[in-house]
């Protein structure tokens, strides 16, 4: 997403621990291109979660050369379920909760404890503190972007939707709003003719958008879906 003056995030939050399995299920649930969702506090798309939370492989150093007889095997850890994830976004939250009870109206905080619930995959809390947010500071796109995409995660694609395009009210050209329309449209709604339209604007709008070559794919693809289903249809 391009740098935009109404974007002011908070500081970023981030998880030792490594949630695949938990993060795979969220993903598969909600559709893979989900995943490309621009989010309010970052640049680029994101990957989709499976993916983000894959560990590294092992080195292709010395190890490699190694038998396999010789290497020391680590036990692995346990992967957090999302009972445990919860508890982690509490504990991390409750400085933060505890500043917004002599300061209640402070939008930046009630963002930062809604980066801290999404990042543990607590969609539908994150979406209530977004809210809260969005209440003392409407215009912030990026926290809008944030709080579409919680309801999203959660099956309100409606919701999110409305959200996108109560953002385009501020800034009709925003390419991040634009691009997760289309991808909503067409992933959560089936509406292929719209998520083209918004993707081709966008292509209009910023025609050196860093992720044009993702923007072009998407739409080759949802066209071609779009005519394999009419053939279909046909036939």
């Amino acid at each position: 997403m391009e740098d935009d003056p109404n974007l002011r995030t908070s500081s970023k939050v981030t998880w030792q621990i490594r949630p695949v399995l938990v993060m795979c299920a969220v993903c598969l649930a909600a559709g893979f291109l989900a995943g490309y969702l621009l989010r309010g506090s970052a640049s680029a798309p994101t990957q989709a979660p499976s993916m983000a939370a894959q560990p590294p492989g092992p080195a292709s150093s010395a190890m490699g050369a190694t038998d396999q007889s010789q290497r020391v095997h680590q036990p692995t850890k346990e992967t957090p379920t999302l009972d445990d994830l919860k508890r982690m976004a509490d504990k991390k939250a409750e400085p933060l909760l505890s500043k917004l009870k002599s300061d209640p109206k402070n939008p930046q905080l009630w963002n930062q404890v809604g980066l801290i619930y999404k990042s543990a995959h607590q969609f539908k809390e994150a979406a209530g503190f977004f809210e809260k947010s969005l209440q003392y500071d409407p215009k912030n796109l990026g926290v809008r972007a944030d709080y579409a995409t919680c309801m999203y995660y959660t099956g309100d694609v409606d919701g999110a939707l409305a959200q996108l395009n109560q953002s385009l009210t501020y800034d009709p050209k925003h390419a991040g709003t634009l691009m997760n329309i289309g991808i909503i449209k067409w992933q959560g709604k089936n509406d292929v003719d719209g998520a083209v339209a918004a993707w081709e604007k966008l292509l209009q709008y910023h025609p050196d958008f860093p992720q044009k070559d993702l923007v072009q794919q998407m739409l080759t693809q949802a066209k071609q879906s779009a005519k394999t289903g009419s053939d279909g249809q046909k036939g």
